[in-house]
C-alpha cells in the first residue's frame, strides 16, 4: 500500500521540520574504527551504575506508588532539592517554581509553544544550540541575531518575545557571557519586551576561573523578586548524572509556569514517575562528587584537544579555547566548506558536526563543532592531527 503522506496532508508546522545532523552523525559511532567529535554525549563511564542500581530497587520498594501517575509538576521531593540548588546560584524561589521536563530538550519546546507564533522574533547568537533551533523553528518564528561585547548587545532588534541564550561554555562555542554581557542580555529583553531564555545545561562543567551568576540571579537582584522576573531557567541532569533518565527542568515566575505546566500536562502528563524519583535519590547522594568526577575528566579531554590543535593546526586555522563543557569550535579558512570537508573525513574514519547546523540562515561554513567528551586523550590527539592533516590538503 502506498502511503499518501506529502506536504499537503501534514501541518505546515510539521513539513518544516529537519533531521539533526547531530542524531544522524551519531550513527557514525558504531562504525567500526571510526573517531567520532560529532556529539556532545557524556562518557558513560562515569555513570554511577551502582547508585542508579539502589535507588530504582529502594523507589519499587515504595510499593506501587513509583509507578503510579503523578502530578504534572513533577515529584515534590526532587522540585524541592531542585529548587535549593537554584537558591545556591542566587535563583531565589521555591518548589512552586520548578517544573520537571523530560530533559531541557523538552523544556525548549514547551516555551516554544508557550511564547512564538508565526513570525515572532527570537533573538539568539549565532552561531546557537541546533536543539533549540529545531524546536522553535516548528512555531515559525523569525530569527534576529544579537552579539555581545563588552557589556553592549549588538542588535537593532527593537521587539522580540524570545533571547535564548546559552551563557555558559556554549553548544557550539564553548564560549561563555561575562557578567557585563548578561547585564546587556537582560536590558536587551526589557526593551524588547522579551523572556530570556537561560539553557543552563553546561553550567555545573567549569575547569577553571570563576562562577559567573546565571542571567536568572541577575535578573531577580534588578527586578526584587522571581514573580517580576523575565528568566526562564533551563537546567537539566543530562550532563551531570546520566542522560537517558531525560531529567530537566525549567525556573521561572509563576504566571509563566502555570502556563507551562498546562502544556506539558496537554503533551504527556508527566514525567516518569519512577525516573524522577531515582534521580532525586542520586542527586541528593551524589550530585557534587557526579560533577566533581565529571570535570576531572572532561578537563583532561579538553586539555588534549587544545594541546593537539596548538602542535598540529595548519595556518588560518583558529579555535576557541573553552574554560569548560564539552566543545571546541573551529574556524577554517574562508574557501573550506565543512560540510564537504565533512564526507572526506568520514572516509577517513572521524567525524565532526558542520558549523551550518547552528546557524539559523545556514551561514557558517566555515566552521564547525567537536567535541571531546567521550574520547580517550591519545585518541584525540590522533583524530585532531588527521584533521589538521586533512585541512592542509584542502588548502594545499
Amino acid at each position: 500500500m502506498t502511503s499518501k503522506l506529502n506536504d499537503q496532508t501534514i501541518s505546515r508546522r510539521a513539513a518544516r521540520m529537519r533531521a539533526s545532523e547531530i542524531r544522524e552523525l551519531l550513527k557514525l559511532l558504531d562504525r567500526p574504527g571510526m573517531v567520532s567529535f560529532a556529539g556532545g554525549i557524556p562518557d558513560p563511564d562515569l555513570f554511577d551504575i551502582e547508585a542508579y542500581r539502589s535507588a530504582y530497587s529502594e523507589a519499587l520498594s515504595d510499593g506501587d506508588r513509583s509507578l503510579q501517575y503523578s502530578t504534572t509538576e513533577g515529584y515534590q521531593p526532587l522540585r524541592r532539592w531542585i529548587a535549593d540548588y537554584m537558591c545556591r546560584k542566587g535563583v531565589t524561589c521555591d518548589e512552586s517554581h520548578i517544573l520537571i521536563t523530560h530533559g531541557s530538550q523538552q523544556a525548549l519546546d514547551l516555551i516554544g509553544k508557550l511564547m512564538i507564533d508565526p513570525g515572532s522574533t527570537v533573538v539568539t547568537l549565532a552561531p546557537t544550540y541546533l536543539g533549540a533551533l529545531q524546536s522553535f523553528s516548528a512555531y515559525e518564528p523569525e530569527y534576529r541575531s544579537v552579539r555581545f561585547q563588552n557589556g553592549v548587545a549588538e542588535t537593532n532588534v527593537t521587539a522580540a518575545r524570545v533571547l535564548y541564550l546559552v551563557p555558559d561554555f556554549a553548544n557550539p562555542t564553548g564560549e561563555t557571557l561575562s557578567v557585563e554581557d548578561r547585564k546587556a542580555a537582560l536590558a536587551l529583553a526589557r526593551r524588547a519586551g522579551a523572556i530570556v531564555v537561560e539553557d543552563a545545561a553546561y553550567t555545573e562543567l567549569r575547569f577553571e576561573g570563576e562562577n559567573v551568576p546565571p542571567i536568572a540571579a541577575l535578573d531577580i537582584q534588578e527586578s526584587g523578586s522571581i514573580d517580576d522576573s523575565c528568566t526562564l531557567f533551563c537546567g537539566t541532569f543530562s550532563k551531570t548524572l546520566a542522560p537517558g533518565l531525560r531529567i530537566g527542568w525549567i525556573c521561572g515566575p509563576t504566571a509563566l509556569l502555570q502556563k507551562l505546566t498546562l502544556i506539558k500536562q496537554a503533551s504527556d502528563l508527566h514525567t516518569a514517575t519512577i525516573n524522577q524519583q531515582v534521580t532525586f535519590r542520586v542527586a541528593a547522594d551524589n550530585f557534587e562528587i557526579a560533577v566533581e568526577k565529571a570535570k576531572v575528566v572532561y578537563r583532561k579531554r579538553r586539555d588534549a584537544m587544545l594541546r593537539a590543535l596548538a602542535a598540529y593546526a595548519p595556518e588560518g586555522l583558529s579555535w576557541t579555547s573553552p574554560a569548560g563543557g564539552l566543545f571546541v569550535w573551529i574556524t577554517l579558512p574562508d574557501q573550506i566548506d565543512s560540510a564537504k570537508l565533512l564526507e572526506k573525513a568520514v572516509e577517513r574514519n572521524f567525524a565532526f558536526v558542520p558549523g551550518a547546523a547552528f546557524y539559523p540562515d545556514g551561514s557558517g561554513r566555515n566552521h564547525l563543532r567537536m567535541s571531546y567528551s567521550l574520547l580517550p586523550e591519545d585518541v584525540i590527539d590522533q583524530g585532531i592531527k588527521a584533521f589538521c592533516d586533512l585541512v592542509r590538503e584542502e588548502i594545499a
